[in-house]
């Protein structure tokens, strides 16, 4: 597939936000995989995670998932 988006140089934040899409993906990818290693693991930093960071983790994972979902995207 070939997609073609045209921007004005008055646009160019604009054309950088579509370009670094895949960019955004990758990071909340990374910041999801963290968050999943505390709750899965049990690790924060190196250290033994807290009861309440992991549940944290888990509502933070769970918060994100809602957001993208809101806005039609997943990670997988």
């Amino acid at each position: 597939m070939k997609v073609i988006i045209e921007y004005e140089f008055e646009e160019q934040d604009d054309a950088r936000t579509a370009l670094d899409g895949y960019k955004w993906k990758l990071a909340m990818w990374d910041l999801d995989q963290s968050l999943r290693g505390t709750t899965k693991h049990g690790f924060f930093d190196n250290r033994e995670a807290t009861g309440v960071e992991q549940d944290m983790a888990q509502k933070l994972r769970d918060a994100i998932r809602e957001i993208l979902n809101e806005y039609n995207l997943n990670l997988d």
